[in-house]
């Protein structure tokens, strides 16, 4: 396999990179009556990802498509920062599916950690297993092959057909949207919703070609998380800044401020989930009801947070001598 990170040179700037409209080297503001209206913001972007891409184990030469798959799932709404660590140690253990196909679940939940939204664990193992017994022990190609895989959708396939794979996909993440949404659509942030429309953009912009569509996918998404970030983005570091519809249209502000649900860390399930969780990862075995009641201090919130935990597959209870147990699926 070829590394995702392309090589330090810069690419030929296309046609659309001589129009009077571009204020930055390179770079056009897209015209949608051109024959390629986004050469020159997707020409801009790849020399901007070939000087300043992150060196991610992920994107190596080396890598596979298995741990290509295993990141891609690890960084769903979790940091680069806290998944490299993880991801190293969960490849070193298993590298391939069939390893983590016969691992106990136990094993696998402690491995993930404090990555958060555990049950993506369970969707790897469950993933690997599947892998295992459809495939032979190999990640398919195709991303009707992927999507048919437990835990993979319509992001996760493209992303595995492209950056394992090698193959265009329209590869399009959270950041991926939000730079599309500014340089493309003039707007501050993408709807709550992923749209038709957007799809439609995404599909429009992504270069035909499988090289240089791979190379889209990863700068733009590199992009959306370094340089144009939902909060204080760094236009002034910004490769296509001066082609910016968003910026040109004086940078307004979210239009869908009133849609978007946010919801503080401190005192939700989740957080009661997490700590229920952390007991129950440190421990050698199944804990006694009281030592799982010690880590929340709302007793009702605690018993629905622990039935949730039960549903979901991710801790089970035992009868004991004293009375229930909890563990982690054996």
């Amino acid at each position: 396999m070829t590394a995702v990170r392309p090589a330090r040179t810069a690419a030929a700037p296309s046609s659309a990179a001589a129009s009077p409209d571009a204020t930055s080297p390179g770079v056009a503001s897209p015209d949608p009556a051109t024959p390629d209206a986004y050469a020159g913001l997707r020409d801009a972007v790849g020399r901007w990802f070939a000087e300043t891409a992150r060196d991610l184990p992920w994107r190596a030469a080396d890598r596979t498509a298995w741990g290509v798959l295993v990141s891609e799932v690890m960084l769903q709404q979790t940091p680069v920062v806290r998944v490299e660590p993880v991801w190293r140690a969960w490849m070193d253990r298993w590298p391939e599916p069939a390893d983590l196909a016969a691992a106990p679940t136990a094993d696998v939940l402690r491995a993930w950690g404090r990555l958060g939204y555990p049950r993506r664990a369970l969707r790897l193992q469950e993933c690997a297993r599947a892998v295992v017994e459809r495939h032979g022990g190999q990640v398919p190609r195709g991303e009707a092959a992927l999507r048919a895989l437990p835990g993979v959708g319509e992001y996760t396939a493209a992303a595995v057909t492209a950056f394992a794979h090698g193959r265009r996909a329209v590869v399009v993440d959270t950041n991926v949207r939000r730079v599309l949404a500014r340089a493309v659509g003039g707007v501050a942030l993408p709807a709550p919703s992923y749209t038709a429309a957007e799809r439609a953009t995404a599909a429009a912009v992504a270069p035909p070609g499988d090289e240089d569509a791979v190379l889209w996918a990863a700068a733009s998404m590199e992009l959306g998380a370094l340089v144009c970030t939902a909060r204080g983005p760094r236009c002034g570091a910004c490769p296509v800044r001066d082609a910016c519809a968003w910026r040109r249209a004086g940078r307004p502000g979210d239009e869908h401020a009133d849609r978007r649900r946010t919801q503080a860390w401190a005192g939700t399930d989740r957080q009661a989930r997490g700590r229920v969780m952390a007991v129950l990862r440190d421990a050698p075995g199944p804990v006694p009801r009281a030592v799982v009641a010690d880590a929340w201090h709302d007793a009702a919130q605690l018993d629905r947070c622990v039935a949730s935990l039960v549903e979901d597959g991710l801790v089970e209870q035992v009868d004991g001598p004293g009375g229930a147990l909890y563990r982690l699926p054996a």
